[in-house]
């Protein structure tokens, strides 16, 4: 699960998508982004020149445009030559789609939440920063919690229900049963460049995530802390053995 950033709703997507993410190292999504910023200030732009201005091979500026172009952040047109022009169709111009620049602009989002957090802390201490916290997730646990009423009591049944429930709020959530009880991972995280510095909002969202299963949770990994995926385990409650079977796999990272 992840918080809206201030002043944004959860489904402002964040600057790279989930389908972009789900199987990029960092270094390929900071690629992807510089790629962005170079659309961005130079406009309509070779595969050539983004290369050339990236220091990347034709075939790796080639991987990355053709990621941008499958999630739509990107599309390309023939290369408008003015006059003579020699042999051969003229090369492809790549441009940001709409949904692209929507997306430089949740950088934006970022520094003002980050920015309104530190002006809290200063100003009301830790306290304040954890009430603002728990705040901004009520409303995302009140929709969960209506979407997951017929759930039942199993924590389990509950994590697979929670999984569906955030998926339909625009987050890649899946949940599976393991050998020691089972795991809800979210894929996706809008706010991770802020939850970096502010670790209160992972602590709000794993509280959600336990009152929302019925249970005592851990979070093992969060993408703020640099990991892929956000994890959390759901222990196994005494007189219930797992199947070992996937509870069911929800996503929205395709």
């Amino acid at each position: 699960m992840a918080v809206p950033a201030v002043g944004a709703s959860a489904s402002v997507p964040a600057p790279t998508t989930p389908a972009a993410t789900a199987g990029a190292t960092a270094a390929e999504i900071s690629t992807r982004d510089r790629v962005t910023q170079l659309l961005l200030e130079r406009g309509a732009t070779t595969a050539a020149q983004l290369g050339v201005a990236l220091g990347l091979s034709p075939a790796a500026i080639r991987r990355h445009l053709d990621a941008m172009l499958a999630d739509g952040d990107v599309y390309s047109r023939e290369q408008v030559i003015r006059g003579s022009r020699g042999r051969g169709r003229p090369a492809k111009v790549f441009m940001l789609t709409e949904a692209g620049r929507v997306r430089c602009g949740t950088h934006h989002y970022d520094n003002m939440a980050t920015a309104a957090l530190r002006w809290i802390a200063r100003s009301g201490g830790p306290d304040a920063v954890e009430a603002f916290a728990a705040e901004q997730v009520s409303a995302l646990e009140s929709r969960c919690r209506a979407a997951m009423e017929d759930a039942g009591d199993d924590p389990l049944a509950r994590a697979e229900a929670l999984a569906g429930a955030l998926t339909a709020e625009g987050y890649a959530a899946n949940a599976t049963t393991i050998a020691s009880g089972g795991q809800l991972c979210q894929h996706h995280c809008p706010v991770a460049h802020v939850a970096a510095e502010f670790p209160q909002l992972c602590e709000a969202e794993t509280a959600v995530i336990s009152r929302l299963v019925g249970t005592h949770v851990q979070r093992l990994a969060t993408i703020a802390h640099g990991d892929g995926v956000c994890t959390t385990h759901i222990p196994t409650q005494p007189g219930r053995v797992p199947s070992g079977n996937p509870v069911t796999t929800v996503r929205t990272d395709r």
